[in-house]
């Protein structure tokens, strides 16, 4: 991998970590474009490290937001910070599940060919099809002013909305694009879905970035990342990610508070096309 590789890929990362068009699905599809061969185990730790970027993209965007709720919660707080940041803990559980029990399992998903990822893209398209047309009908067709009025997230919703993230570990399926649909689906108010969305990845992006940099101090750097990556390309993909994604979060939250997010389900259907019909070798 050479430095505009990682240039590519960490544009790619920054914009479709919030854009619900699922950012794993893209750098499998960035990786078939330039030609780059990654081991599975390379390339998801590559990707771990793009995540981080966009990551630090959220807190540095929302830190007036952010920045209350580790007062809280570090100090116990009891107050609506606190209690939010509990059902983040809660929402991560799921992802916990499948990160101690089927990493292998995800690993071996990563650097194959494209039909898995055409089918989830498929999977994204339809989840924020169905969200859209569910949640933007007139309240009055609930039967009631109150009926369908849009709620506070509450635990079980936390606990639903990070099965939907648990899920969308496989490449293709857009994390953002799960979690907003699934919290929408549930009731939740929107520009609350989209933030709890982006905090929520917080925790486990941050944990997986522990656990390999524990491989890398035990292994070496080169052994634990792997000869194809590189330092200077790893650092080029960091700070590309870092600097798009800051851009992206704040236009994702606009987006999602004016409920546009059918246009993504059409271009995740055409993308969705065009790696399957790359994956039976039709193009």
């Amino acid at each position: 991998m050479d430095t505009i590789d990682a240039l590519i890929m960490g544009i790619v990362q920054g914009l479709a970590e919030y854009l619900p068009i699922s950012s794993s699905g893209h750098l499998e599809i960035c990786r078939e474009v330039l030609g780059l061969k990654l081991s599975g185990a390379d390339s998801l730790q590559f990707d771990v490290m793009l995540h981080v970027a966009t990551v630090l993209s959220t807190i540095i965007v929302l830190w007036r937001e952010f920045l209350p709720l580790c007062k809280s919660f570090f100090t116990f707080k009891r107050d609506a910070n606190f209690y939010y940041v509990c059902k983040i803990l809660v929402s991560c559980i799921p992802v916990a599940i499948v990160g101690l029990f089927f990493k292998d399992v995800i690993e071996s998903l990563f650097g194959q060919d494209l039909t898995l990822v055409g089918c989830c893209l498929l999977v994204t398209a339809l989840l924020l099809t169905f969200s859209y047309f569910f949640r933007t009908r007139p309240l009055e067709e609930y039967g009631s002013k109150e009926v369908g009025r849009p709620r506070d997230i509450t635990y079980g919703d936390a606990f639903i909305i990070g099965c939907a993230q648990a899920v969308a570990v496989l490449p293709g399926l857009s994390r953002s694009g799960s979690t907003i649909a699934t919290g929408i689906l549930l009731g939740d108010k929107r520009e609350q879905v989209a933030q709890f969305s982006f905090f929520m990845v917080i925790i486990p992006i941050l944990g997986e970035a522990l656990l390999d940099l524990k491989d890398i101090l035990g292994a070496g750097a080169g052994e634990a990342v792997g000869e194809t990556v590189g330092a200077v390309p790893l650092a080029v993909g960091f700070f590309a990610s870092l600097i798009v994604g800051c851009i992206a979060c704040k236009w994702m939250l606009n987006i999602v508070k004016k409920g546009k997010l059918i246009w993504f389900a059409v271009y995740c259907v055409i993308a969705a096309l065009i790696c399957l019909a790359k994956g039976y070798n039709l193009l």
